[in-house]
């Protein structure tokens, strides 16, 4: 967990593409972490999100992403959680568990807190996922 987002070096590969990381190949005993899912197959794809916020100019609550495939599956990711302000810019690194090619739509939540006020309002006011980013 204390790998990611990767360093200058980017993150060192395993099986094919092993040898763009020379230096970390000559140590002993290196190190490898393996992004996984929970369920079969285990697949995840890194994708990086962006999120600049509209709205209230401050509020507490927590910003989710919640990915839909064709085939009815979601997947919910935290993106931020405490404080909240407008223009805000929020940019997190994902391993979705959802192919990209076979996902349907994202949806933005906004999970307000108990002590926030009823009328206030949050938005995305651009929402950018980038996929197949490597650090």
């Amino acid at each position: 967990g204390d790998c990611f987002p990767c360093s200058k070096e980017k993150c060192p590969m395993m099986g094919h593409y092993a040898d763009r990381f020379p230096d970390k190949m000559k140590r002993v005993n290196q190190k490898y972490f393996l992004n996984t899912a929970a369920d079969p197959p285990f697949t995840t794809w890194r994708q990086k999100v962006f999120i600049k916020l509209s709205g209230v100019k401050k509020t507490r609550g927590d910003i989710n992403l919640v990915f839909h495939d064709m085939k009815g599956n979601t997947k919910e990711y935290e993106i931020a959680s405490g404080a909240l302000s407008q223009d805000q810019v929020h940019t997190k690194y994902l391993d979705v568990e959802i192919n990209p090619k076979e996902t349907k739509k994202i949806e933005f939540l906004w999970n307000k807190t108990v002590f926030t006020l009823l009328w206030a309002r949050l938005g995305a006011e651009i929402v950018y996922i980038i996929h197949g980013e490597d650090g």
